[in-house]
């Protein structure tokens, strides 16, 4: 019979970081892939309205958003505070919606151009009658699949 030599120092193995990089890159690539930039900063105060029937959007890229509401206290002073319109990252006026929904509509795949929806995240303190224009010139566009983002709540305490 053979004799066996047990160990003494009783040393723990050294850790392989062989595959350190393996695990670093492929975090790297998780989060290039996951995360998503902002598209435009907000320059409109935009206080949503309740509403008590809601239905959220599935598919986010699918939808173009128009800002409307009084503009920041730092655009005030150039703009004014009435309400704005903004389209991305500047103001427009009513006539500049329709040339804006067709420009953002020819970027998209062409599958997809006949089913894009118009988001209006209007403030609860805009005028009716500059949301009424924009629905015109999204009329005169094609662009009749709209959605009225708001937060879902009683109505009612939009009144107050």
């Amino acid at each position: 019979m053979g004799k066996f030599n047990k160990k003494k120092d009783g040393d723990l193995p050294a850790v392989s970081t062989a595959s350190l990089p393996d695990i670093v890159f492929m975090l790297l690539f998780f989060f290039m892939t996951v995360t998503t930039m902002k598209d435009s900063s907000l320059m409109v105060q935009n206080t949503l309205p309740n509403a008590s029937e809601v239905k959220k959007l599935e598919k986010k890229d699918r939808v173009l958003y128009v800002y409307v509401g009084k503009p920041t206290p730092q655009y005030q002073k150039v703009f004014g505070s009435e309400p704005k319109i903004q389209l991305n990252d500047k103001f427009a006026s009513v006539s500049e919606v329709g040339p804006f929904i067709l420009q953002e509509r020819a970027k998209k795949p062409q599958e997809l151009q006949n089913v894009l929806t118009t988001a209006l995240k209007v403030d609860k303190g805009a005028n009716m009658g500059l949301i009424s224009d924009i629905k015109q010139e999204l009329r005169k566009v094609n662009a009749l699949k709209i959605n009225y983002t708001t937060y879902e709540g009683d109505a009612f305490r939009n009144l107050q």
